[in-house]
């Protein structure tokens, strides 16, 4: 079983063109919060990351913003962290959010959002860290990227274990409820 006292949540600064996908964002981030559990992100105010925070806020939670210093001058901060880490750069913006959280989740979202979440995925892969990683599929978003990772494992570019270390499910309880069952 995984201890989660923090989960690591990549993010879009965008709210994407479903009503489905915030009200995930919502959900997550209460069930974090109601859970006890620590939220870290990349500090955005916009988006489904906005709302995550939001609702981490409002539900009495506890979360920590990690963002690159090139953001914050651009005055996307949101301002109700209870911990804000400022980095140099991308590269250390994702080094922190790994160190911080004991699981990873990606919502919905773009290259930033995917980019985030195959770097962590990838470092499961190679035994830099034994953490969960999932994915939160709201209206089978990342039905196409599971099915291209099949095929990937098909050609033999990755083993089955390493198809297995993405965990997947269309709710949040769900989610964090196979994080918390992940044997590393």
């Amino acid at each position: 079983m995984t201890d989660l006292s923090k989960i690591t949540v990549f993010a879009s600064s965008s709210s994407g063109d479903k009503p489905e996908y915030a009200q995930a964002a919502q959900e997550l981030g209460m069930a974090i919060a109601l859970r006890g559990i620590t939220l870290v992100y990349g500090a955005n105010k916009d988006g489904l990351a906005g709302m995550l925070a939001r609702a981490v806020k409002d539900a009495g939670g506890h979360m920590i913003g990690v963002m690159p210093k090139f953001l914050v001058d651009q005055g996307r901060a949101f301002d109700r962290l209870d911990e804000f880490h400022i980095a140099n750069d991308l590269h250390e913006h994702k080094k922190i959010m790994s160190e911080l959280g004991d699981a990873f989740i990606g919502l919905p979202g773009g290259l930033g959002t995917l980019e985030e979440f195959f770097e962590i995925l990838t470092w499961a892969q190679l035994g830099i860290h034994c953490k969960p990683c999932g994915l939160l599929n709201i209206c089978g978003f990342y039905d196409p990227l599971l099915a291209f990772m099949d095929q990937v494992r098909e050609s033999w570019f990755i083993d089955q274990r390493t198809r297995e270390l993405i965990i997947t499910s269309a709710s949040s309880e769900g989610l964090i409820n196979q994080l918390l069952k992940f044997k590393s």
